[in-house]
């Protein structure tokens, strides 16, 4: 049953064109039959089919006769890394090469059959306008097709990538929830700064960079690009076309090729990831903890900086923590964490870890550091365990010996929240040039972001912003109000933004 229904409603995937690379991109869009030429039916199954991937710069192998009735490439791998390329000496064995014998697919992983009965026409959507270059119009306009049924487009796609790759389920965690809503997220930061690269560029190095952690080679990038397509085409029904696909190939070949080179370029330098021994863990609330880690090796990073943890309780599973100190000379790490209802990664970092546990470290991301070229002064909003890497920059102002301005307005709902204020007051009355404002909101009366206009002016200030999503996207707002070019303020909530709607 489960054979007969991936048979009739997965789409297909055409085989690997054996010529030229075509320009070198790693789709080629399809090519519409000649009516002349092909059967009954032909061009209707065709506009179901999806152009083959394959990594830049290599032909494609010849494809044996698909048995009958399998499609032309279910049950494709992609192909094997060149065995003369280098590799991480330290990545596991068991992600490096695809399992001996073919691996039965999951039922629970098969796409979702298709639907039955009377179909609802679909209502065409919002016009984008005419801003931005034409791929990024056609991709803008299938994403906000896809945006209302996201939920149906990743759960498939995810389905499909299983299915026809089952030796790529190892690299995914087993519970696929959070991994489906970071799909989406992705996928929308890309389509909406396409034609960006001053933002995109650096997002899609950090996030090649950040998948070598999970196992990730170039291989694995035509097998992702060939489901995602198939997904579009299956659920944007309005918007899709020989054009918008066409765009998707252009599009994703840009992104994965970013990627790629970001990965290749971080694989001569740096480990996929650090080994790190819990050496200290100071509960300072019932559910907030400042962990403190020694890497197994040199671990090089910038104040206001972010790194991705995993725990040996929770494999395959990587949350984002910011530094809590600038870099130290006996190179231990810090980090505040707070258990978060159903947080899996940080109720176990809060209410598990222990001193001699290991944990591992991706490797360091983010843009929210100092510019110790110029003399402007520094606007600081922490909220929460925002503050971490506010108390960063902090220090690393102290440590460049400079006497720049520093205001930081660190929020809280209350004053038992305010875990790291003592901290923060010991820095200030060493500090002159430093002032610390504690901002407890217990009512929701007094939001962070107003605060900071009770103050200033802010014209000679760098803004930065660390903190739940909707303070940041509220502080951006306001601080943007008061004359603070957005050039001048800096975040890392980039993702965060793009996923609701910003």
């Amino acid at each position: 049953m489960f054979e007969a229904r991936h048979s009739m409603d997965a789409p297909t995937t055409t085989s690997a064109d054996s010529g030229s690379d075509g320009g070198g991109g790693w789709f080629t869009p399809r090519k519409t039959p000649d009516p002349a030429t092909g059967g009954p039916g032909q061009e209707a199954a065709e506009a179901r089919r999806v152009a083959p991937i394959r990594p830049v710069g290599r032909p494609a192998p010849a494809q044996a006769p698909a048995p009958a009735g399998q499609d032309a490439g279910e049950g494709r791998i992609p192909e094997p890394r060149d065995p003369r390329e280098p590799r991480d000496p330290r990545e596991p064995r068991d992600r490096r090469e695809p399992p001996s014998a073919p691996v039965r697919p999951n039922p629970a992983d098969a796409p979702p059959a298709a639907p039955t009965g009377p179909v609802a026409e679909p209502r065409p959507p919002r016009s984008l306008g005419d801003n931005g270059s034409p791929d990024a119009i056609l991709v803008r306009r299938t994403m906000e097709e896809v945006g209302p049924v996201a939920d149906q487009v990743t759960s498939y796609f995810y389905a499909l990538l299983f299915v026809r790759h089952p030796e790529l389920r190892q690299l995914f965690p087993a519970a696929m929830d959070t991994q489906r809503d970071r799909l989406l997220r992705a996928l929308l930061t890309a389509a909406e700064h396409v034609d960006n690269k001053l933002v995109l560029v650096p997002y899609l190095k950090n996030l090649g960079r950040g998948h070598r952690k999970y196992g990730t080679h170039a291989e694995h990038y035509p097998a992702v690009g060939e489901c995602l397509i198939a997904a579009l085409t299956r659920y944007a029904t309005t918007t899709w076309s020989a054009e918008a696909e066409a765009a998707w190939v252009r599009t994703y070949t840009t992104i994965s090729q970013v990627m790629i080179d970001a990965a290749a370029e971080d694989e001569m330098k740096a480990p996929a990831w650090w080994l790190a021994e819990v050496v200290s863990h100071d509960l300072r609330t019932p559910d907030i903890a400042v962990v403190t880690v020694r890497p197994d090796q040199p671990y090089p990073f910038l104040a206001g900086q972010y790194t991705t943890l995993e725990t040996p309780w929770w494999p395959r599973i990587w949350r984002h923590y910011s530094f809590a100190s600038a870099p130290r000379s006996d190179g231990l790490l810090s980090f505040h964490v707070k258990a978060v209802p159903a947080g899996w990664v940080s109720n176990a970092l809060v209410h598990r870890a222990r001193p001699g546990d290991v944990l591992r470290l991706g490797p360091p991301a983010g843009s929210m550091t100092v510019d110790h070229n110029t003399d402007s002064g520094l606007l600081c909003l922490g909220g929460g365990t925002g503050i971490a890497p506010i108390k960063a920059l902090v220090e690393d102002v102290a440590e460049h010996g400079e006497r720049r301005p520093v205001e930081v307005f660190y929020g809280a709902r209350t004053d038992h929240d305010l875990y790291d204020i003592d901290t923060m007051l010991r820095l200030q009355q060493s500090h002159p040039w430093l002032a610390v404002r504690p901002i407890v909101d217990q009512l929701a009366h007094l939001q962070l972001p107003d605060a900071v206009r009770e103050y200033g002016p802010w014209h000679e200030y760098d803004a930065y912003l660390s903190g739940p999503p909707g303070m940041i996207r509220s502080g951006v707002d306001a601080l943007r109000s008061i004359g603070i070019p957005g050039d001048r303020i800096r975040h890392d909530s980039l993702e965060d933004l793009v996923a609701a709607g910003s």
